[in-house]
């Protein structure tokens, strides 16, 4: 095999492997409530923790577009604490809905 041909076969397996992480670091991402399971993770840091952060403006357009009441199924046995959620809640203008009532 000629120095042009392992360069090229080089560059390919390099291409494929880069390609190859790429897709695997790209998080799978279904739509639940009117909005997407992973935008649901920009939240998560306002409802974990001792000391958890207020919510970003990214965490309330999520929680503003989300349908609350149709989350409430999911939230059942999640480990999210009930108050936290209340509270990201209330400090992006949104009402909580039944299940947090």
């Amino acid at each position: 095999m000629g120095k042009n041909n392992t360069t090229t076969i080089i560059i390919a397996l390099a291409i494929m492997v880069l390609t190859a992480a790429m897709m695997m670091k790209e998080a799978k991402s279904y739509p639940i409530c009117n909005t997407d399971t992973n935008d649901l993770q920009k939240c998560y840091p306002a409802v974990t923790g001792n000391s958890p952060p207020a919510p970003g403006p990214d965490c309330c357009a999520v929680a503003k577009a989300a349908d609350l009441e149709c989350l409430c199924l999911y939230l059942t046995g999640s480990g999210i604490d009930s108050s936290k959620l209340k509270s990201v809640l209330a400090s992006c203008g949104v009402s909580n809905p039944s299940c947090l009532s």
